[in-house]
């Protein structure tokens, strides 16, 4: 019989950023998703300039699975993007090792909530670059400097919709908050 460790994962961001796209490309078992369509009782309260075409937005939660070795499975629970969701983000974080929190340079304002929600908790952090359409048009200083992410913030490039891509995010996440761990655990 193996002896499994679960890890919690939080994949957090602002609004249309890429959380539910990284969860379900990840996951090894369809992600459950609380995915709902967005209506005009929307309108001046979700912010969807840059993301003009989204059409369905994450209310409560996305969750995923994905297994890294024979003894250790992280459990990948994505947050809602609007602020008038974020009363879930407590419950979603509690006994999290740490969390993604997704970069739409596109819309930098929209990745402030997350990075502060995670600082002032202490929660490890990688910051993530989705690369939407392809290459970003800033560098690594520019970005680190526009989000005053501190040097021992991780800033990670992926594509949200490409499996390995979202997996080397997760593994720079796990070794940032390992690295974090007092030495006896």
């Amino acid at each position: 019989m193996v002896n499994r460790t679960s890890v919690k994962i939080v994949i957090a961001g602002g609004f249309g950023t890429g959380k539910t796209t990284l969860v379900s490309s990840v996951s090894e078992i369809s992600p459950l998703t609380t995915e709902e369509l967005l209506t005009s009782a929307s309108i001046g309260i979700d912010d969807v300039t840059g993301v003009e075409s989204k059409t369905h937005t994450t209310v409560a939660l996305d969750f995923g699975r994905i297994t890294i070795s024979p003894d250790v499975v992280l459990y990948l629970f994505g947050t809602p993007g609007q602020d008038r969701f974020w009363f879930m983000w407590d419950e979603l974080a509690q006994g999290a090792l740490g969390a993604i929190v997704l970069v739409d340079t596109r819309r930098l304002d929209t990745s402030f909530p997350a990075i502060d929600y995670f600082e002032r908790r202490g929660i490890p952090f990688v910051a993530a670059v989705n690369r939407f359409f392809g290459e970003c048009e800033y560098t690594e200083d520019e970005i680190r400097s526009a989000l005053e992410l501190t040097p021992e913030v991780p800033l990670v490039w992926l594509d949200a919709r490409d499996r390995a891509s979202s997996k080397l995010a997760l593994i720079a996440l796990v070794r940032h908050a390992m690295g974090r761990l007092p030495q006896a655990a």
